[in-house]
């Protein structure tokens, strides 16, 4: 395993008028149009449509889901750049993990 590999990734999550999600995490699920990609840390460079779906994440402490309608997202090695529209009585859900 290449050790110049970041050790987590950086997930923004951002609607029309808010900044959803801003931390590191190990994890991130995208529901993209075709089906669901599992981004790690060291992922290829990719830039993809966003579906109907949820969008989660796992770092050491918490997991997190937000519900999407539509949108993209940028995928770098170290980051996880994503811009989604969610229903008006959508929000982030969150809980915290065992560790």
């Amino acid at each position: 395993m290449n050790q110049d590999l970041p050790k987590s990734v950086n997930l923004m999550v951002i609607s029309p008028s808010e900044l959803l999600v801003d931390e590191e995490v190990q994890e991130v699920s995208l529901p993209s149009l075709e089906g669901y990609l599992g981004i790690y840390p060291g992922h290829r460079p990719l830039f993809v449509a966003l579906g109907q779906g949820v969008l989660s994440f796992k770092s050491a402490y918490r997991e997190g889901e937000v519900p999407v309608r539509r949108g993209y997202a940028e995928v770098l090695s170290d980051r996880v750049l994503a811009f989604i529209e969610q229903g008006e009585d959508e929000t982030v859900r969150s809980s915290e993990g065992q560790g």
